[in-house]
This record gives structure tokens, sequence and C-alpha cells, in this order.
């Protein structure tokens, strides 16, 4: 049983736990769910488990009482100003620090990576190699909304009979085509020349600048008509990103598309199976998961440092391939 286990099974003091509370975790987050209400359903988890366990006690009062003419006897009570009563449980969510490597938007469900308290240190470490994040993106043919997203408002609606796989395949390929061959006029470099070889074998090229979203990958994993799935590996997106990806393909195909799903299957060196779910998120589970991840981490460690940075900021909109 490894050591982490061992502090929530046997260890019944809170403050040996939040001592061990510094890591980072993965966690599930469902869809229509904000980041913000993610965080705060943690932290008062955390909170109630701790304050469920040992405190520390009360600090002690001290009085001298009796008549100052008379012999005074000294009486050691509890301090009604550290009772729990009165300051409240000695665990509250100020006393937790929760950040992500990457906010997922309401719309976005699945993967995300957090740090809690020095983890936050490992979680900017993380953040700044630009690591990728692999996506499972749904979509449905014949329709538009005004927000890309199924939630919106139907705009427009066409017909899809004519879409085949062989031609989403096709306009896939060539959307990741023109991704790659951007990734290297980032960089300066002729995409045959022998400069971009030995680019491409370093690594996958990171965007100097976290605003322009680069796709390295995006390619179709089922075809049932009205509905499809693609799966997108990318870097530095957001939500109307992949959305616009969706709507794109409609318009390409001679037809409309809007997005149904969005899931974060991926981020960096963490998956979908590491993630905890809702139910799980207890100190019990945390504390495992922390460990977990750290393994990993500790594993992994060249990983948390960037490599091919691209340094020139492309002069085209990522928005309109």
């Amino acid at each position: 049983m490894s050591a982490v286990q061992t502090v929530t099974k046997y260890v019944t003091d809170a403050r040996l736990v939040y001592s061990a509370l510094n890591g980072v975790v993965v966690i599930y987050k469902p869809a229509s769910l904000h980041f913000n209400r993610m965080r705060e359903t943690i932290i008062s988890n955390l909170c109630r488990d701790l304050n469920d366990m040992y405190t520390r006690p009360t600090m002690k009062h001290v009085a001298i009482e009796g008549d100052t003419n008379k012999h005074m006897k000294v009486v050691v009570r509890n301090s009604f100003a550290d009772h729990p009563l009165i300051t409240g449980p000695r665990y509250q969510p100020n006393d937790f620090k929760l950040a992500a490597s990457k906010i997922l938007h309401q719309d976005i469900s699945g993967v995300v990576l957090c740090g809690i308290n020095k983890g936050n240190r490992l979680i900017h470490k993380i953040k700044t190699s630009k690591s990728l994040r692999f996506y499972r993106v749904k979509g449905l043919l014949g329709e538009a909304t005004d927000n890309y997203f199924h939630t919106g408002k139907v705009v427009e609606k066409s017909t899809y009979a004519h879409v085949k796989r062989g031609h989403l395949d096709k306009l896939c390929s060539s959307m990741q085509s023109s991704h790659q061959k951007q990734m290297f006029q980032l960089c300066g470099v002729d995409i045959q020349s022998q400069a971009a070889y030995e680019l491409a074998i370093k690594g996958p090229i990171r965007p100097a600048d976290p605003n322009i979203p680069m796709v390295y990958t995006i390619r179709c994993v089922d075809f049932s008509p009205p509905e499809f799935a693609l799966e997108i590996v990318c870097t530095n997106e957001y939500d109307l990103y992949l959305k616009t990806i969706i709507h794109e393909l409609g318009l390409k195909l001679r037809s409309n598309a809007t997005c149904t799903q969005i899931l974060c299957i991926q981020d960096g060196l963490f998956n979908i199976q590491h993630a905890l779910l809702t139910k799980h998120w207890t100190l019990q589970h945390i504390v495992n998961n922390m460990q977990m991840c750290q393994q990993i981490i500790d594993q992994n460690e060249d990983c948390l440092h960037q490599k091919n940075p691209a340094l020139v900021k492309p002069a085209y909109n990522p928005m309109e391939i």
C-alpha cells in the first residue's frame, strides 16, 4: 500500500492529510458544468472530509478568578475565540488553491488537469509546455445554428444525402495538411527542405504565441449520417474554434453541420481513464489520484519542457482554415 493511501486510511489527523494535498489531479468535467462550479464543488468536498477527521483542539484560555483581596485561582478553559461554532470549521475554501492547465468551456466535457495548493507550480510548468490535447468532436449534418452548437437556434437546414465517408475523410486530410504546412511557415522553413525534416524529428511544433490554435491531427472516426465524429489533436484551442471546424466542414461538403458534443479525452500525459468522476470527488480518491499523477510525471519529466516552439507569429487567421 502506498504512503499516500496510508495517510487517509490510517492517519486520522487532518493536519497531516492537508499537508499532503500538494500536487496534480485529473478531473472529469461533465458537460454543461461551469469550471468555477466544478472548482467550488471539489474544494467544498475537501473541506467537508477534512473537517470530519480529527482536527486540532481548541486553544486554551487562561483566566485568573477570585476577589483581589483574597486568594485567587488560575483557571484554564477552552477559548471561545477559537471555537468552531464561533470561527467556523477548521478547514474552509480559502485554505485551498486550485487551478487548471486548461479551463474547459461549459459546453466541453472531459479531462481537466488541476493543481491543488503547491501543485499549482507544476500546473504552470505544464501549461507553458503547451501539451497536446485530444478531442472527440461530434457533429450533425443537415442543419446550422447561430452559435455553431446544438444548443443554439437553428438558422439553416439542408440535405446531406450526397455526403459520403470518403468526402469527409478527404476533406479532413486536406485540412490537416494545410495546418501542417502552416506550422513550418511559422518557423520560416520550406516543408520540402532538410531543415523542415530536422525540425519535424524533434517532435510536434508548438506555437510561441499561446493565442494561436494549432491542429496536428484531424480525422473521422465515425460516420453514421447525419451524425459523425472527429478526433482532433491540437493545442491553444478554445471551444468556438472547435465548433467552427465542424461548421466549416459542413459548408465545404455543400451542406451544413453543427457541433453536438466536444469531449476532451486526453491532456498531455493524462487520458480519460485517469480522470475522477463526479462521485469520486472526495478526499480519499483525490489523494490517491494525486500520487498516481506524480508517478506519471516523474516517469515523463522531459515532457514538461517545451520543444520546437514556432518563433514567428503567422499572418493568417487560424479561423479561416
